[in-house]
């Protein structure tokens, strides 16, 4: 075990949170902090820092109890507002994934294989107050008789919805291009033929696990800020790879680790969550995530005064089998090219589009950092962290 100079506790900062005596900054104050007065006296200054993102989330969705109806039913088939919902869980359960498209999407009838309505535009629909039609079938038992059932649904009316997202907050992603003669369309955006634009996808120096490379402050029961409500970190998310090439200071320079969230829908905002059509993808989820990162000593100190300078991440084709799991990569970018609206690939200088949003990241981190300085949000200490 390290030898600190700086040991704090959650204990010890949650006092000092309730008498408000707690000093919190974003994570991009603290960069300015750390540079001017070194980790250790930054650890004396500073309890909390807080982060923020804002991004399509494709792996994120809600449970939903609907109900019971008259007489009752085991619901095996689910629709809301005809995106399929997975029904295979008991009575008037079901899961609605955000990236589920309509059944009869419009868009789809015109441009086969295009969508611009699906599960994630239902959560958010539901979250801004509006009634969702729901209907559900099932096979009949004696103590489920109903076969079918059908009704208008909102979020005040339905006993239980659960925003469940089983991998969020990415820590870091690739820079994508197409090197290919035509345009391509994935999840990353449309990508225009000859490396004529760069998309990317991180809240860089503000995103949460750049702030905690190693994941030492997150974990079960970390608190979060989620959708406009409080969330809590349950899980590591799919596809959580912590084992990737790292810089000196720790931080991954490619996909790496992930968070399974959950939170009470009926805390949220439809402000932080937002259904999201991606040309030639189909459908996501938009997700306002941010989590408070506690100060316990020199060394978090340390990984929360990372800048966009130090973070980089890996350039990857698109276009050349990248569905085939061979894509190829070319070199490196960091997070300050990236933000600089253009950056140089292969000799070319190439436009850059985030498809995460700034402004809403910088906002979260504020809206966390009132939370905490105000005495109504806590840290939730971990009962584990993540893999690491």
């Amino acid at each position: 075990m390290k030898d600190f100079k700086v040991n704090k506790t959650y204990q010890t900062i949650n006092r000092k949170i309730q008498s408000g005596e707690a000093v919190v900054v974003t994570a991009e104050e603290m960069i300015g902090i750390v540079r001017e007065n070194g980790p250790v006296e930054a650890a004396q200054q500073v309890d909390v820092v807080t982060t923020g993102t804002f991004a399509p989330m494709c792996s994120s969705g809600a449970f939903i109890n609907f109900g019971h109806s008259v007489p009752t039913i085991k619901a095996s088939k689910v629709w809301l507002n005809n995106v399929p919902a997975y029904g295979g869980i008991a009575a008037v359960d079901c899961y609605i994934g955000a990236t589920e498209v309509c059944e009869d999407d419009p868009l789809n009838k015109v441009y086969p294989g295009e969508f611009n309505y699906g599960g994630g535009h239902v959560i958010e629909d539901l979250l801004a107050g509006k009634k969702v039609q729901l209907r559900a079938t099932g096979y009949g038992t004696t103590c489920y008789p109903n076969t079918r059932f059908e009704k208008k649904v909102s979020l005040e009316t339905l006993p239980y919805a659960v925003l469940c997202n089983p991998r969020n907050g990415y820590q870091n992603y690739n820079c994508a291009v197409n090197l290919t003669n035509k345009t391509v369309y994935t999840y990353m955006g449309a990508l225009k033929p000859k490396i004529a634009n760069a998309n990317y996808c991180s809240a860089g120096q503000l995103s949460p696990l750049f702030n905690d490379p190693y994941y030492k402050t997150i974990g079960l029961g970390t608190r979060i800020f989620l959708g406009g409500g409080i969330g809590y970190v349950t899980w590591a998310g799919t596809q959580h790879n912590p084992a990737v090439d790292r810089t000196p200071q720790g931080t991954p320079m490619k996909p790496a680790g992930t968070l399974f969230v959950m939170g009470d829908m009926k805390g949220m905002s439809p402000d932080w969550i937002k259904g999201v059509s991606i040309q030639g993808y189909g459908c996501s989820l938009a997700v306002g995530l941010g989590i408070p990162i506690p100060i316990l000593n020199e060394e978090m100190a340390g990984y929360t005064g990372v800048s966009d300078e130090d973070l980089f991440t890996q350039v990857v084709d698109y276009g050349h089998d990248y569905g085939n799991g061979i894509a190829k990569t070319y070199g490196r970018v960091s997070y300050a090219e990236l933000k600089s609206g253009v950056v140089t690939i292969e000799g070319e200088t190439v436009q850059t589009v985030p498809l995460s949003s700034m402004v809403k990241a910088r906002r979260i981190a504020d809206i966390l950092k009132e939370w905490i300085s105000e005495g109504t949000f806590l840290l939730g200490e971990p009962q584990f962290t993540l893999p690491s």
